[in-house]
């Protein structure tokens, strides 16, 4: 049931090729597309969308939800010290 509602609602914001491209990511990455149809239905309940949402307006879309699910890499160097030995000097 949700997911029919779900999918009415994206059926109204996006326009043919948008959806089309959606249901493209969602093979590939369906968790970014989840993503972005809550981004979309979270806008469209608020009255943010000013008619249907063109291929291009979903790519910004889609732009905008990478950035903010982004996932940054850093590299750590734990440098160890080594301790000489110094065993042979106290004979």
């Amino acid at each position: 049931r949700e997911a029919e509602i779900r999918n009415t609602l994206l059926a109204q914001v996006l326009d043919q090729a948008a959806r089309a491209r959606l249901s493209n990511l969602a093979l590939v990455k369906p968790d970014k597309a989840k993503a972005v149809e809550n981004y979309l239905i979270q806008m469209a309940r608020f009255g943010q969308l000013a008619g249907k949402v063109s291929e291009q307006g979903l790519i910004e879309i889609l732009e905008k939800v990478s950035q903010q699910t982004e996932k940054k890499t850093t590299v750590k160097f734990n440098r160890r010290k080594v301790l000489d030995s110094d065993e042979e000097d106290d004979e």
